[in-house]
């Protein structure tokens, strides 16, 4: 790069970025707005913007890390999810458009049930869903549980600046090994991928693979968690499972197996594609343990 003025490095980053992004010029902007510190807005309406040296040196790194394969994101140390910004690492998955269904599909069951409110988000990662959750119903209770101590690091970090540690506690530990019910609503946006198919993935290069792999057909964490339900989903509880486009039939026969007395259905997204598996506890069955809802312990 050879100019310092914001439009001439706008349009020599989005050449460069054009080979590897169906994005380069949103790409280009959001990397140099990031280097000065500004709105995608500003950097627009300023084009004669010069920039110092370091921020030159700065934005020649960044873009050199594009190129290699890093995602955005990591780049700029945050990223969109449900309107909501949050930081994100290489410690924790990038938040992904798809799990906003998970979100939608969880508010509304919240709303339409005002009583019910003791919530688990097993596989924090960041803490997205935990928080978009909290920021959306002042009164739910949740706990949030990862086995990365670094990812939750990450999420207790985002609880803060969105205002909501007190309401969300975090947890490392083993799904919901060591939750006490009733626990009326179950989040999990486990990893769902299977193992062969994570090997061939550029994505792990760069995030983390314990938040990717599911085993053998990807169902692998899937199914330990729903044996797990019967004993702390709540009579009349719900337990929404984010799962891969393909899974649709094979996560619904591992949840009517486990679970026989729900009711479960797999919901599409915007696309029409499996992506959901959703699955309500009727209202007469009984409740084993019986206990009342207490945080979860950190395994050890």
């Amino acid at each position: 790069m050879t100019t310092n003025n914001s439009a001439s490095l706008l349009a020599d980053l989005t050449r460069r970025l054009a080979p590897l992004t169906g994005t380069p010029s949103l790409e280009a902007q959001v990397l140099l707005a990031h280097v000065l510190d500004c709105s995608r807005t500003r950097l627009l309406a300023h084009p004669e913007t010069e920039l110092s040296a370091a921020q030159s040196a700065h934005l020649n790194a960044l873009a050199a890390r594009r190129l290699a394969g890093e995602p955005l994101p990591y780049l700029i140390g945050r990223w969109e999810f449900y309107g909501n910004t949050f930081t994100v690492t290489p410690a924790v998955l990038i938040p992904r458009p798809e799990t906003e269904l998970l979100v939608e599909t969880a508010l509304a069951w919240l709303q339409a049930h005002p009583g019910r409110r003791r919530a688990a988000d097993v596989g924090s990662g960041s803490g997205c869903i935990a928080i978009t959750l909290a920021l959306h119903c002042a009164d739910l209770r949740l706990a949030a549980v990862d086995r990365s101590a670094a990812a939750l690091a990450v999420a207790q970090q985002n609880a803060c600046q969105h205002g909501v540690a007190q309401r969300v506690a975090f947890f490392q530990g083993d799904l919901l090994a060591a939750a006490a019910g009733p626990l009326d609503l179950v989040c999990a946006n486990l990893p769902y991928i299977p193992s062969q198919t994570v090997d061939g993935l550029p994505v792990t290069r760069f995030e983390p693979r314990l938040a990717l792999d599911g085993g053998a057909d990807g169902l692998d964490l899937i199914r330990r968690l729903l044996a797990q339900l019967a004993s702390r989903l709540a009579p009349g509880g719900l337990a929404l499972f984010e799962i891969e486009a393909g899974q649709g039939q094979s996560a619904l026969a591992a949840a009517r197996m486990a679970l026989p007395q729900a009711a479960a259905c797999v919901l599409p997204d915007l696309a029409g594609l499996s992506r959901l598996l959703k699955i309500e506890f009727p209202t007469g069955r009984s409740f084993t343990p019986g206990r009342m809802f207490s945080p979860i312990q950190k395994q050890r």
